[in-house]
């Protein structure tokens, strides 16, 4: 219901931010020793001489068509630029939520079965470091640190597996930390249920109590998490990559701000919205998948 407001929302605010931000594209495409008969007729062609009320009605007027206008610098259309770029950043967004995933879990579940020992404790050190290293200081040690120093993975750009490793890990460590905690406590809270107990009882083993059913009734709430935090990865992957030169839609959305290419900007940011709304929708629906309490039947409705 909020989904198409939300989205108005962020593009109108995203054009007002880019067209109050100083500086001048035509500056920027020209340089400032380019005489004034130039500037006029290059924004004139740009559309850049028209009231602003005008531009944003034109904006909005495209979006309705599936059209995010033409690139001011490249003269490409802004959804071909994003469709070119966005896979990438998909694919780095989900190799990050994987690692994350396949560290935060089994980390998150040990934890909690050892819960007030050493591992514990050094389980939740860990993932504390994760949640407070940012990613602009994480990605340059890792880099100093593996390709410069010891040289077994690549500096920056794109290819293969091990150009896509140091990114995924600087973008996935904070939800790695994020979900390692969140699994820890909420096993720990399960736990403590009668019916792990009765489990226990009836002579079911340690693993398979926290897999099938620890695990499996602590889902909703970790969804939750994946979910919020899957759409955070969309907007962390700017800094990311910019700093790998990943060529995804955070680095071109970057590369847009510095030349002033308004319609680029405009088009980058509003995928990055929606596509964090689709996620949190997503998320929606995953929770009736892991918690059957919360579907709703025709004949609930009824009742």
């Amino acid at each position: 219901m909020i989904a198409g407001p939300t989205a108005i929302g962020v593009a109108t605010l995203v054009f007002a931010l880019i067209h109050l931000t100083p500086g001048d594209p035509v500056d920027a495409m020209l340089g400032e020793s380019a005489s004034p008969a130039s500037r006029a007729e290059l924004r004139a062609h740009l559309g850049l001489d028209e009231p602003l009320s005008r531009q944003y009605v034109g904006f909005l007027a495209g979006l309705v068509r599936g059209d995010l206008g033409v690139s001011i610098h490249s003269h490409e259309p802004v959804a071909d630029l994003i469709a070119e770029h966005l896979p990438m950043t998909a694919l780095l967004a989900a190799a990050a939520l994987g690692l994350a995933v396949l560290f935060a879990i089994p980390a998150g579940l040990l934890a909690a079965a050892r819960a007030g020992s050493k591992t514990d404790r050094w389980c939740l050190a860990v993932s504390l470091l994760g949640v407070s290293i940012p990613n602009f200081w994480l990605g340059p040690m890792l880099v100093l640190a593996f390709s410069i120093a010891l040289g077994v993975l690549p500096v920056a750009g794109s290819g293969s597996a091990s150009h896509l490793l140091l990114p995924a890990v600087t973008l996935g460590a904070s939800l790695a930390g994020v979900l390692t905690r969140m699994t820890r406590s909420t096993v720990v809270e399960v736990l403590s249920q009668d019916y792990i107990r009765t489990a226990r009882a009836a002579g079911v083993s340690e693993a398979r109590t926290l897999g099938r059913h620890a695990l499996a009734n602590a889902l909703t709430p970790l969804i939750s998490v994946i979910g919020l935090q899957a759409g955070s990865l969309l907007a962390g992957s700017v800094i990311t990559e910019t700093i790998f030169s990943w060529p995804g839609i955070g680095r071109l959305t970057v590369d847009a701000i510095r030349s002033r290419d308004y319609p680029v900007v405009q088009g980058c940011v509003l995928v990055i919205a929606v596509s964090y709304i689709l996620i949190n929708l997503l998320t929606d629906l995953a929770y009736a998948w892991a918690d059957p309490r919360l579907r709703v039947t025709p004949n609930d409705v009824e009742r």
